[in-house]
């Protein structure tokens, strides 16, 4: 097994194919500083680059706080503007990796999803709550607004209730978020490992290229017209039917066996 690199911010392992990142700043409640973000893209662009992982599981071994989002004191430091507008390029380049990773993501939100970590939660393409957990964008009650998430709040959440939470600011139960669409899935704390662990595994056993192929279609066709989308949709199907994992795919369906992915 090759080593597994280490990070001064965040933890990461790989077990069954399953790649685990979690934040690991419990001092700071996980909050989004330079660091973090740095450690966050490198541990993303590791799990994209082996080819042994399948899936990324994103959470924080914090007892009762996923994220509590943004490094509010960058915001007030004494730093020259054009410094602290490179520094934010971090947020868009994390979610666009996270996009196009060609792997599912699944974040574990063991605690409270606030701001920045918001977005970072929505950028995943499954995420699983423990129902402690509580969910919101509090930034406009602190003078602040919450710019670089925006984005992803809007293509995740009706648009009503996005701006529910973007201009109030205020906090959402794990229920209330499930319901909203924020969350796939409300589990008790107790059994949010076990939920997690059970669809990492449904989604490490899917054909790695087939998931990628299907991955990269999702992110590309997100924000094109319908006609657009409709005729490159088609051509990445022709792509997937000239690959051997879709035969062996259909073929272990009929012949009630488990398939065998080749990766071709």
């Amino acid at each position: 097994m090759a080593q597994q690199p280490s990070f001064d911010t965040v933890r990461y392992t790989v077990s069954d194919h399953i790649a685990t990142i979690a934040m690991d700043q419990p001092e700071s409640r996980n909050a989004l500083s330079d660091a973090l973000l740095g450690d966050l893209i490198a541990a993303f662009e590791v799990a994209r680059d082996d080819s042994d992982v399948r899936c990324v599981v994103l959470t924080s071994t914090h007892e009762k706080v996923f994220s509590a989002g943004g490094n509010l004191a960058g915001f007030a430091a004494d730093a020259a503007l054009v410094h602290k507008h490179l520094a934010s390029e971090r947020f868009p380049r994390l979610f666009a990796l996270i996009g196009e990773l060609g792997k599912p993501t699944l974040c574990r939100a063991n605690g409270h999803v606030l701001a920045g970590a918001l977005g970072l939660a929505l950028a995943c393409d499954l995420i699983i709550a423990a129902d402690s957990a509580g969910f919101g964008t509090p930034e406009i009650n602190v003078g602040v607004f919450p710019f670089m998430i925006m984005a992803l709040i809007y293509r995740n959440v009706p648009r009503k209730k996005a701006s529910e939470l973007l201009l109030l600011g205020e906090r959402l139960s794990a229920q209330q978020a499930l319901e909203a669409g924020i969350v796939n899935r409300v589990v008790a704390a107790a059994q949010l490992d076990e939920a997690v662990a059970d669809w990492a595994g449904k989604l490490a056993a899917k054909s790695p290229l087939l998931m990628r192929l299907g991955k990269d279609a999702m992110w590309r066709q997100l924000d094109m017209p319908l006609l657009d989308a409709l005729d490159y949709l088609r051509a990445q199907l022709s792509l997937a039917l000239s690959t051997e994992d879709i035969v062996e795919g259909v073929s272990a369906f009929f012949e009630q066996r488990e398939p065998v992915w080749k990766g071709r």
